[in-house]
């Protein structure tokens, strides 16, 4: 499975960016998709990811102003976010979950993209 994550860039706070997720590869089982974000010198933390029942999570802090959505047909997933604070400002990366069939059975394998940067400034 291959993941080009893009839409990335410099907002001022109170700005929006839309982040975008291509996926392509064996993806015919998907467990779950989201997305992550990273600062330096902390862990990667999740921002919302959806499930394959469709249940959508978000962190607390971007509730409200964030907003992820997924194109099963096209096996992209997507990130809207709004009202933009400097907090937010990471490396955000995409991330699919697929089920696959191994010697060992059926395996959940996990998926990142090469991250995209979001910097919050003024």
């Amino acid at each position: 499975v291959q993941l080009q994550a893009s839409g990335g860039g410099l907002v001022q706070p109170g700005g929006s960016l839309r982040l975008s997720c291509a996926a392509s590869g064996m993806l015919s089982d998907i467990e779950s998709v989201g997305w992550y974000r990273q600062v330096p010198g902390k862990q990667r933390e999740v921002v919302a990811s959806i499930t394959n029942t469709g249940y959508k999570f978000y962190t607390d802090s971007v509730k409200g102003r964030f907003t992820i959505d997924r194109n099963v047909a096209d096996n992209t997933i997507s990130l809207q976010m709004n009202n933009l604070k400097p907090e937010d400002a990471a490396v955000y990366y995409c991330r699919f979950d697929v089920n696959v069939r191994s010697a060992l059975g059926i395996v959940l394998q996990t998926n990142w993209g090469q991250g995209t940067e979001v910097t919050v400034s003024s």
